[in-house]
């Protein structure tokens, strides 16, 4: 199928909303049962790799690093098959079902040994599927709406991913930084040169945030992940749209954090991740941008 037909049949379906919202529904929930595995494993598969490189550049005895290999099993997004982690028990295909198996088949325990499994699963996918109709919904069951899903899902991946271990993985925030410089090269979302543009700002605006805050107080605020996740959010949306994400984030981090000190009893001196907060931001101004700013100049007439 050549692009013209791609693009015949998308404009085909965009008149059949009936047919695709449910769609899309549908599709996401599978989508963001794989999101799951992705959340779940990446950080296994990255500390599997850190242990390889480190061994090979300290140079260890090869009966060491070849005992460190088979004391774990390789890790991929695919192997090994899901399991209980309680009593290793293979999970069955029926059982796999995104929210229906996990309340009407399982009932959220596992089919062999009723350990409880933790509603997160079922909460991602639900969230990941409404997420993304309301995506199309906004932006059409379009090129621009079916690649903005591709944003979305990772954005979840990687807010659940830094929630867990602190950490936002390049194999996640790199790609995608890549592809919004592609995409917008075809004037996609923006012009290249603002999607360039963006890519330095995001990144170049929380490096020195981060170098400043560490001159003066001698500790690390941030991370190196959450610069390249905002220099990807501003290859997507382009270098006018970085200050807005700036506030938005400090807002919803704001708000969060007071909502979890007041509500959940959290202690105020434990560290929290800094993504979810760009992701959630980033995903607003993707959404709402342009009309965020045109409220704002409005108000400032």
């Amino acid at each position: 199928m050549n692009f013209n037909s791609f693009a015949n049949s998308l404009d085909i379906l965009s008149k059949l909303p009936f047919f695709y919202y449910p769609f899309i529904f549908i599709i996401s929930l599978l989508v963001g049962s794989f999101l799951n595995v992705v959340i779940l494993r990446t950080p296994k598969i990255l500390e599997q790799s850190y242990k390889i490189e480190c061994t090979e550049i300290l140079e260890l005895d090869e009966a060491v690093l070849e005992a460190e290999n088979n004391s774990q099993e390789s890790i991929s997004l695919s192997f090994p098959p899901s399991t209980c982690p309680k009593c290793n028990t293979k999970i069955k295909p029926w059982h796999n079902i995104p929210v229906i198996s996990y309340f009407l088949l399982l009932q959220g325990k596992c089919h062999n040994c009723k350990t409880p499994i933790s509603i997160r699963y079922p909460i991602i996918e639900l969230t990941t599927a409404l997420l993304s109709v309301l995506t199309i919904y906004l932006l059409g069951f379009s090129g621009s709406g079916l690649l903005a899903l591709l944003l979305l899902w990772t954005l979840i991946s990687l807010t659940m991913i830094d929630i867990d271990t602190y950490l936002l993985p390049d194999n996640l925030t790199l790609p995608l930084l890549w592809l919004g410089l592609v995409i917008n090269s075809f004037g996609v979302f923006t012009d290249l040169s603002s999607a360039l543009w963006g890519a330095i700002v995001g990144y170049g605006s929380l490096w020195s945030v981060f170098w400043l805050f560490k001159l003066v107080t001698g500790k690390e605020g941030m991370g190196y992940g959450d610069f390249k996740l905002l220099a990807a959010l501003g290859a997507w949306m382009g270098w006018q749209f970085i200050p807005l994400i700036i506030i938005l984030s400090s807002f919803v981090g704001a708000v969060i954090g007071i909502a979890g000190i007041l509500i959940l009893g959290r202690d105020k001196n434990i560290p929290i991740p800094f993504g979810p907060y760009l992701a959630i931001a980033g995903w607003i101004a993707f959404l709402w941008g342009d009309q965020l700013i045109d409220y704002y100049l409005t108000s400032l007439a």
